[in-house]
């Protein structure tokens, strides 16, 4: 269910103060990766994810520094009962620091509540709920990578401009689909559009038939599919078979990824638009952070958003420890020097943490791209537009973070 990796340990993890022996400093960190493993997720955190967490150890530097680190990694099954005991576990017994990833908007919000009941850290990558930083925030989570929010205002507002005024919503039946669709729905509204229906569909599901069949009958322009990992891939594969896009709707992916776009090939997936705010091929600095992690995967997939926002977090996190100059193993506290630090790394560039636990980076407009138009492998994307990272989350004066009230 979980396994071990240890880094290096360079030079000593304790310093003793000389006022009688002492613990001067305690420059020990465990770090838990709580992903999906086995699941419809796993693609995009799974194993990913925690060679993300791996290579953010290594290219920290803190172990060269004094520091011990020690990393493990379980698999949620995507169920919040099941990753809310192995989080009390890991932090009770496993004395683990930080939680990265923690993949399922359920699983997230109920892992929420138990790092804040700990005064742990959770940094998120892989939910997309913004509950996080709203209505459920608390001082012990930072929520780094994409949110329902940006996902809405992104994807969704570009194709209400570009005429799909009327929008079905294909729903996973949890969390996540309700805050997607919620906050999508809020965007079609504002922009003009219409909401004329929608249909909610178990988690992890098999069979879209019918589900898109009520889709296909209700006319909207845009069958927006608030739904992620293998739920999205089979809807869209099933839409193929049912001549959905041929006769004339149009599939919004409001949550899609690479490893989809690959699953799916550019045959299937060319012309769908999606928002991210990560691609390996954006520049030098990715292309070439990008290029070691596939090195290294026995898959040898690019990394997703997820993934990278896993490295990203974890490394921004470890600054802050620096900083602090010790761990002092109190959540709050690292978390409150985290906001204090300016965020700055090679995948996600300049950015800052908002007093409600949101990182604020840029979001990007992508489209998929036609066969003829990708010159090799994971070559899929081309850029439509970015959004600067202060309007592409929701502003703190939307906010109904209990933080913000003090």
């Amino acid at each position: 269910m979980k396994y071990r990796i240890s880094t290096l340990i360079l030079g000593t993890a304790l310093a003793l103060a000389t006022n009688g022996g002492a613990l001067a400093q305690d420059k020990t960190v465990k770090v838990g990766v709580l992903t999906d493993n086995s699941g419809l997720y796993s693609d995009l955190g799974g194993a990913g994810s925690t060679l993300a967490a791996q290579m953010a150890i290594e290219d920290s530097g803190m172990a060269a520094k004094g520091w011990k680190i020690d990393l493990i990694s379980a698999d949620h099954q995507n169920k919040p009962d099941i990753a809310t005991t192995i989080a009390r576990q890991w932090i009770d017994v496993e004395k683990v620091d930080v939680l990265m990833d923690v993949l399922n908007s359920g699983v997230a919000l109920a892992v929420n509540n138990v790092v804040k009941e700990k005064n742990s850290v959770m940094i998120n990558s892989g939910a997309a709920s913004s509950d996080l930083t709203n209505a459920q925030c608390t001082p012990n989570t930072v929520h780094w990578t994409y949110d329902t929010y940006m996902l809405a205002h992104s994807t969704g507002a570009a194709l209400v401009k570009a005429g799909g005024d009327t929008w079905y919503f294909l729903t996973a039946d949890y969390a996540f689909g309700a805050a997607l669709e919620r906050d999508t729905t809020a965007v079609v509204l504002a922009s003009g559009g219409k909401v004329i229906g929608g249909v909610k569909h178990p988690l992890n599901s098999s069979d879209f038939s019918s589900f898109l069949l009520q889709a296909q009958a209700s006319k909207a322009k845009i069958i927006g599919m608030a739904n992620a990992g293998g739920d999205t891939t089979n809807t869209i594969k099933q839409a193929a078979e049912f001549g959905i896009v041929a006769g004339g709707q149009k599939l919004a992916g409001l949550l899609l990824f690479i490893s989809d776009v690959h699953s799916l090939g550019l045959n299937v997936a060319q012309g769908l638009n999606l928002s991210s705010t990560f691609y390996w091929d954006m520049n030098d600095q990715t292309r070439a952070f990008s290029k070691r992690f596939s090195d290294r995967m026995k898959t040898k997939a690019m990394p997703t958003m997820v993934q990278a926002g896993v490295y990203s977090g974890l490394l921004h996190y470890f600054k802050a420890l620096e900083a602090l100059g010790s761990n002092p193993h109190d959540g709050a506290k690292e978390v409150a020097k985290m906001k204090e630090l300016p965020t700055d790394d090679a995948l996600f560039g300049k950015g800052s943490i908002q007093p409600n636990g949101r990182a604020l980076h840029p979001a990007y407009l992508f489209e998929v791209k036609k066969p003829s138009e990708s010159k090799g492998p994971w070559d899929y994307y081309k850029l439509i537009g970015t959004t600067p990272g202060d309007q592409a989350f929701r502003p703190l004066s939307e906010s109904a973070c209990p933080l913000l009230k003090k």
